[in-house]
C-alpha cells in the first residue's frame, strides 16, 4: 500500500494507495473537524486548492449529527460529497482536551460532553464502531494523550495502556470490516505512538506498536505545549524505530517550518488547524513570510496577498479589500483567507515533493526556513 519512491537523508517521497485513491506524500491533510472546513469551504473548494486528504473528527461527529446519522446517509464521503481519502481521528485527544469531567479505566473513558454535559463512554471498540459508521478511509486507534508535563511513571502507565487499547482496536476493526453492513470494508488502521517527552518510553512504545503490522503509524502527544526543539528531539529518537515500509504521521503539526523539519526527519503525513484558524484571524502565510492583514499599511494596498500564489483569493482580490472584509466582520473575508492559507499549505507540500523528486530538498529546507518564519 505504501511505496517509498525516493529518499534524501531521512526525508521520504512516497505514494500511499487507498480504496479512495492514491496519496502522494509528504502530504498535509486539511482539517474539517465536523465534516466542514471552518471558514465556509466545501468539498469543491478542497478539490480546487489541491487537497488530497480531508480529516474529520470522531468525537465531534459522534456528538453532532451522530455517527449513525452519517452511516444512514451513506458515510462521510457521500455525506460531504468528497470522493478522495478521509482520515478520522479517534476522538482520544478531544476526550482529554475538551471533557472537563473524565474517568479513565482499562475499559475506556467515561466523560461528559463539552456541548451539554451528558455522560458518554468511549473505549477502543466504541471508537472503531463510530469510525466504521463514518466509513473513513483511515481510522485512528483510540489512545490516551497525556498532558505535558507528565511524570515518567504516569506516561509509562498511559503508553502501555495505549498499546493494550491498540490490540482491541485492531481486533474490533477486523470484525467490523468483515460485516456485510459495513460501508467501507477496506478501512485502514493507524496506531499512535505515545510516551510524553521521554525518549525511552517513546522508543519502547514504538517497538511495541510496530509489532501489530498496521497500515500506518502516528506520533501523537506532541505540539501540545512543549518547546519546538523538544518535539524535534523526540522525532529524532523515535522515527528510526518506525517501520520503513509504512507511512508516518505527526499529529497536529504545525507551522510551515515545523512541517519542513519533520519531513527532514522522515515524517510523511501532517494535519493542523493552524492554517484555517490563523486565516480567520487575519494571520496569513505567504511565499515571502507572514502577513497580518489587520496592519494599517494594507488599507490602500491594491496588490494581491501573495504575488506568487495562484489561489482564487490572490488571483482576484487585493489586500485592501481583504482587510476591509475582516474589519467589517464579513464572512466572505474569512472564507477568502482560509482558501489562501490552505492553498499555501497544499502548495508547500507539492513544493516539498518536487524538491525530493529532484534531489534538492536539503537546499529547499535551508532556503525556505528563514523565509517562512519571517513576519512582514
Amino acid at each position: 500500500m505504501f511505496k517509498v519512491l525516493k529518499t534524501e537523508g531521512r526525508a521520504r517521497r512516497g505514494e500511499f494507495n487507498t480504496v479512495h485513491g492514491t496519496i502522494q506524500t509528504p502530504v498535509f491533510m486539511n482539517v474539517g473537524t465536523a465534516a466542514a472546513i471552518k471558514g465556509g469551504l466545501d468539498a469543491f473548494d478542497l478539490r480546487q486548492i489541491g487537497c488530497q486528504v480531508e480529516l474529520s473528527n470522531t468525537y465531534h461527529l459522534h456528538l453532532r449529527p451522530g455517527d449513525e446519522v452519517v452511516r444512514d446517509m451513506g458515510g462521510l464521503h457521500k455525506f460531504m460529497n468528497w470522493d478522495k481519502p478521509i482520515l478520522t481521528d479517534s476522538g482520544g485527544f478531544q476526550v482529554f482536551s475538551l471533557a472537563k469531567l473524565r474517568k479513565i479505566t482499562e475499559e475506556g473513558v467515561n466523560f461528559a460532553s463539552h456541548i451539554d454535559g451528558h455522560k458518554i463512554f468511549m473505549g477502543p471498540e466504541e471508537s472503531m464502531q463510530i469510525q466504521s459508521n463514518l466509513a473513513s478511509t483511515i481510522a485512528m486507534a483510540f489512545d490516551e494523550c497525556v498532558e505535558n508535563p507528565a511524570t515518567w511513571e504516569y506516561a509509562k502507565q498511559s503508553s502501555e495502556r495505549t498499546v493494550r487499547w491498540l490490540k482491541r482496536c485492531k481486533d474490533e476493526m477486523a470484525r467490523l470490516n468483515s460485516l456485510d453492513s459495513t460501508i467501507n470494508k477496506n478501512q485502514m488502521l493507524f496506531g499512535i505512538n505515545q510516551g510524553s517527552t521521554y525518549d525511552d518510553l517513546r522508543i519502547e512504545n514504538m517497538k511495541a506498536i510496530r509489532e501489530f503490522d498496521l497500515d500506518g503509524y502516528a506520533i501523537g502527544g506532541l505540539a501540545v505545549g512543549e518547546e519546538t526543539e523538544v518535539m524535534y528531539h523526540i522525532l529524532d529518537e523515535v522515527v528510526p524505530f518506525a517501520p520503513v515500509d509504512k507511512p508516518r504521521y505527526l499529529m497536529g503539526v504545525g507551522t510551515p517550518n515545523n512541517i519542513i523539519e519533520a519531513v527532514y526527519r522522515g515524517v510523511d503525513f501532517f494535519d493542523c488547524v493552524m492554517p484555517s484558524r490563523n486565516a480567520r484571524h487575519g494571520h496569513l502565510f505567504t511565499s515571502k513570510g507572514i502577513v497580518n492583514i489587520w496592519n494599517a499599511k494594507y488599507e490602500r494596498d491594491d496588490s494581491p496577498l501573495d504575488e506568487n500564489c495562484n489561489c482564487h483569493t490572490c488571483r482576484n482580490f487585493s489586500k485592501s479589500y481583504l482587510r476591509h472584509l475582516l474589519k467589517a466582520n464579513e464572512m466572505l473575508g474569512m472564507r477568502l483567507l482560509v482558501i489562501h492559507n490552505l492553498s499555501f499549505y497544499n502548495n508547500l507540500m507539492q513544493d516539498i515533493r518536487g524538491a525530493l523528486d529532484e534531489g534538492r530538498f536539503d537546499a529547499f529546507r535551508k532556503e525556505k526556513t528563514e523565509i517562512y518564519g519571517k513576519r512582514i
